[in-house]
């Protein structure tokens, strides 16, 4: 089954060097663009991370230190990543929890203020898990009975991504065709931020989702422990928690005055 769609949605996957959403980098980023009329565009490049890619790590996805060294950065990459994507939802296979979260990282320290959550994503991870529960690799081989050559290969599992979601709208009749009911479908629990450090309440108010404050508002956190908030920005949490953090401090400001 083709997709339903009103804009263009673009399927990604990263290779990164490792899996701290506030730390490590990409390496590989591959995006395949595809339009309401069907048609489709790609997108695969090869990034320097600037920093050394961990043997463990290049033994999964295959890239090493050498194969990167006169790639471009993703600083000098991003603007091309921006304008590919920003018209666009978003999906990917665990992108709402590693993908998403860390592109919007890469974006930030780019100097990209690129707002992800203003696009819808689907996650067909979580569409996978919550019907079947299996790995990207028997989710190819269960819904499109096809065996995935160069698994951890970004442009391998992007494209894959896309077939198994077109396969899971033809096995499921409980599927809406359509982006804004795969976004919920796909969605995990309702977050602020991509990170989940920051949730909210019943009452829709943002809340620390962690530590000793715990399901207290934020805004109340800020207010009664002051230090608490440049101790966050200074922490090693990821960008987008801080600027999310930043914004409702300043929204605070500004109701005061």
């Amino acid at each position: 089954m083709e997709l339903n769609l009103s804009k263009p949605i673009c399927f990604f996957d990263l290779e990164t060097t490792g899996t701290n959403i506030a730390t490590d980098r990409i390496v590989e980023i591959s995006i395949l663009k595809v339009f309401p009329n069907g048609n489709r565009e790609g997108f695969t490049k090869r990034v320097n991370p600037q920093m050394p890619i961990p043997p463990v790590v290049s033994a999964i996805h295959g890239i090493t230190d050498e194969m990167v060294a006169n790639e471009p950065s993703f600083k000098e990459l991003a603007p091309q990543v921006y304008a590919f994507i920003k018209d666009s939802d978003l999906a990917g296979y665990n992108s709402n929890r590693f993908d998403i979260p860390l592109l919007a990282e890469e974006l930030l320290r780019a100097d990209i203020d690129f707002d992800l959550k203003k696009a819808a994503a689907i996650d067909v991870q979580t569409i996978f898990h919550k019907k079947e529960k299996r790995t990207l690799e028997a989710a190819y081989k269960f819904y499109c009975d096809k065996s995935l050559e160069n698994a951890h290969s970004a442009e391998a599992d992007t494209i894959a991504t896309y077939e198994v979601l077109k396969a899971q709208l033809d096995r499921y009749d409980d599927l809406e065709n359509n982006v804004g009911f795969l976004s919920g479908y796909s969605a995990h629990k309702n977050f602020a931020d991509f990170a989940g450090y920051i949730g909210y309440n019943k009452e829709g108010e943002e809340i620390f989702s962690f530590g000793k404050h715990r399901g207290k508002k934020v805004e109340d956190v800020m207010e009664q422990e002051p230090g608490y908030f440049g101790w966050l920005l200074n922490a090693d949490f990821p960008l987008y928690t801080k600027k999310v953090l930043t914004r409702i401090k300043l929204s605070k400001l500004n109701n005061k005055l």
